[in-house]
């Protein structure tokens, strides 16, 4: 007999970071009818990915794809009785992934971050992993927080903010002139054309990514000196503003406004403008405040019609697939493919 009820953990040693490749609710092993035309979902949307400071990387979900709900879809299927999560993978080669800390997903990769490297794991097969990269000393010092978007990944270590170019996912590249120094950052977090950097007592960090292989401090924010603490920052927006919660460590919860249209004269003129943070609430936490969970982030660019992203301006054109998508980047708040680089024409969304 089944056992009824929930058990939504899995045991490990020291677990420091989870992953999931979504905040939307995906289940790449259910039934897809013909007539919807669904694309297939890949398999390593179907578990959860654990940075275990002893253990490396745990892969969490049933990893038998036969049984009633393989991976973690028990938590897709709307059925209360059988809320039970197992270990499907403990993955550790020759301790590599021993000291994670951090953990990214980028495309169909694991960027693992220990306390010597960043370890880049492919999950093509996320039942069996395999390590592709191990980027340590010199070019990282202690790597503390990571983040990727479109063929860069942004990693703060102890010396600060570092850039990645990730163009090939398998092959981190590290860019030496990349590098904003920031005495005590612990986090990053990239939105837009702006990374927010969780710099400790020296409060919240904002670079300036629009060229990310030279990067610029644009500003410190510390409120008059009341953000001295922060671990941790995500960026989210609710009606015309965008808002920065702040793990401020002591000092518990931080809301800072950065965006909202008394602030822009020409009400939020162009894809990125400038953060204008102010501190704007504080919740004081039993203990210190030290990390903020990511909110469900949009899964396509629309326009103002409501048209997918389209491939090179096409009006309804398909989603970009992996290639494409890598060979996008930003400039002047604008996208473009790296095969008209050197053209003045954007991509357009409609």
């Amino acid at each position: 007999m089944s056992p009824i009820g929930q058990r939504f953990y899995v045991p490990t040693k020291n677990a420091l970071a989870v992953a999931s490749p979504t905040t939307l609710a995906v289940d790449p092993l259910r039934q897809q009818l013909p007539e919807n035309e669904e694309q297939p979902i890949h398999l390593l949307y179907g578990y959860l990915y654990v940075a275990d400071k002893e253990e490396g990387l745990v892969i969490i979900g049933d990893p038998n794809l036969k049984s009633k709900s393989p991976g973690v879809g028990t938590l897709l299927d709307g059925n209360p009785a059988n809320n039970f999560l197992k270990r499907a993978v403990t993955f550790n080669p020759n301790g590599v992934l021993t000291g994670a800390r951090r953990i990214a997903i980028a495309g169909t990769f694991a960027y693992v971050l220990t306390d010597k490297a960043l370890v880049v794991v492919d999950l093509d097969n996320p039942l069996a992993p395999r390590v592709t990269a191990n980027v340590g000393a010199p070019a990282l010092n202690d790597p503390r927080g990571i983040a990727v978007q479109f063929r860069y990944a942004f990693i703060v270590d102890r010396d600060g903010l570092k850039v990645l170019d990730v163009t090939d996912l398998a092959q981190p590249r590290p860019i030496s002139s990349a590098l904003i120094p920031i005495e005590d950052a612990r986090n990053v977090y990239v939105a837009r054309t702006y990374a927010y950097v969780s710099a400790g007592k020296q409060g919240l960090a904002i670079v300036d990514v629009e060229k990310p292989d030279a990067p610029k401090l644009d500003q410190m924010f510390t409120a008059e000196g009341q953000l001295n603490d922060v671990n941790d920052v995500k960026i989210g927006m609710v009606a015309a503003s965008a808002f920065a919660f702040v793990a401020d460590g002591k000092n518990g919860l931080r809301v800072l406004q950065i965006l909202s249209p008394w602030d822009d004269p020409a009400h939020f003129s162009g894809f990125s403008p400038r953060p204008t943070p102010k501190l704007i609430a504080t919740a004081h936490t039993r203990g210190p405040a030290l990390a903020i969970s990511k909110g469900i982030d949009r899964d396509r660019a629309v326009d103002e019609s409501g048209n997918q992203l389209a491939v090179f301006g096409r009006r309804g054109a398909r989603p970009l697939n992996r290639a494409e998508s890598q060979s996008l980047y930003l400039r002047g708040g604008r996208l473009y493919s790296v095969a008209d680089s050197s053209s003045d024409t954007p991509i357009g969304l409609h």
